[in-house]
């Protein structure tokens, strides 16, 4: 048991130096890292080194460290996040040609949304939105929207903790969350105006998986205008059952009523059935 705990102790001090980089800042010295991830100085340098030695940090000529390549080999071997994002890519990008503004796709994480894909253009409106960035789940409407559908014990998680206030419009009370999460379940969809930045709406619906759990949302940020938002609701929700239905054509099981031949391939729709079937012949183990 002790070794076990241990190793759990190992791991999460190794996932605090990776998550001491973030987008705003990418290139960090080994003594920035160790402030940052609250370890001491001897433990950041062992870390660090053992993470450099698997390739997870590369460090650069002038010293600093950067998140290493092997992230990203590793997260595109993910079937769920990024089968996702593959397959709701193109309704992504559908609803993006109406809009003009951000599209964005997110899903739940803890007490914040993580948004997997964004989609955006150089004169749309202020938005913090990053791929792979965070929001508060109380904040945002994707985070409504998968809060809205998750279990009690997360809601009131997220009820009982401090709720950051980006804007005076931005839900800061137990009481309001609640009343606008009962609000999102009976509309199905979320609509904040100005929480996040005042310049800026954010409209949400949810996107439901193959066994009609909620899954993710997908929403825009556009203008915070008198503009009725039924236009840009109808438009997510219709992206939303084309994601779904891509999404049960990818990953029901053979014999499913609503399978599809070759149902084990879609997730990874930018290649086509015959190359992928060649990869994994090449894959399988040899008898």
């Amino acid at each position: 048991m002790a070794r076990a705990s241990a190793g759990r102790s190992v791991l999460s001090r190794h996932l605090r130096v990776l998550g001491a980089f973030d987008a705003a800042v990418p290139f960090l010295t080994l003594s920035e890292i160790a402030e940052r991830a609250e370890l001491a100085p001897s433990s950041a340098h062992r870390l660090v080194a053992e993470l450099e030695a698997e390739g997870l940090l590369e460090r650069l000529p002038d010293r600093t460290y950067r998140l290493g390549v092997r992230l990203w080999e590793l997260a595109c071997r993910t079937p769920g996040a990024l089968g996702l994002r593959e397959l709701a890519r193109p309704h992504l990008q559908a609803v993006h040609a109406h809009v003009r503004q951000h599209v964005q796709l997110g899903v739940l994480s803890g007490t914040e949304v993580v948004f997997l894909d964004r989609l955006s253009a150089r004169d749309a409106v202020l938005n913090a939105t990053l791929i792979g960035g965070r929001i508060p789940l109380h904040a945002s409407s994707s985070g409504l929207v998968l809060l809205a559908h998750a279990g009690q014990d997360l809601v009131d998680q997220v009820s009982a903790a401090p709720m950051r206030r980006f804007t005076a419009h931005t839900i800061g009370s137990e009481r309001t969350l609640l009343a606008v999460l009962r609000r999102v379940r009976a509309d199905g969809w979320s609509v904040t105006d100005g929480h996040i930045h005042e310049e800026s709406r954010g409209i949400a619906v949810p996107v439901y998986g193959a066994h009609h759990d909620v899954i993710a949302a997908i929403g825009v940020v556009v203008a915070n205008d008198d503009t009725p938002p039924l236009g840009h609701i109808e438009l997510l929700t219709r992206a939303s059952h084309e994601i779904t239905a891509a999404l049960r054509a990818a990953y029901l099981p053979t014999g499913h009523p609503a399978a599809t031949p070759g149902g084990r391939f879609r997730p990874l729709v930018t290649s086509s059935v015959r190359s992928m079937e060649y990869l994994e012949s090449i894959s399988a183990p040899v008898s």
